[in-house]
């Protein structure tokens, strides 16, 4: 039965992961990691004037509420973030935080 394509029982895991993202399950979990790790490196007084929008390309991406707290986070909390991000999200290329002015 060689060349049929058939290699055998598939792995539990392989066939799991692949019906996740097939559903948006693995995207949604990776959301709610991502907001938690923001959360806690952000801690509750940034969370009231921020809100991530995602991850592209290793960059996190944070809404802010106003140019006052994005010129205060790019300026003075920037580094500090990142790395508390970095400790959090092992497994996770995270180059750089970008913030951006919000309309909320």
């Amino acid at each position: 039965m060689a060349g049929d394509g058939n290699k055998g029982p598939e792995n539990i895991a392989d066939i799991l992961g692949r019906l996740f993202m097939s559903r948006g399950w693995g995207r949604k979990n990776d959301r709610m990691r991502l907001e938690s790790a923001w959360a806690d490196a952000a801690g509750p007084e940034l969370m009231k004037s921020t809100r991530v929008l995602g991850l592209k390309r290793g960059v996190l991406e944070v809404d802010v509420r106003n140019a006052v707290m994005l010129s205060e986070l790019t300026q003075f909390h920037k580094r500090g973030l990142l790395a508390k991000l970095r400790k959090v999200l092992v497994g996770v290329t995270l180059t750089d935080i970008k913030f951006r002015a919000g309309t909320w």
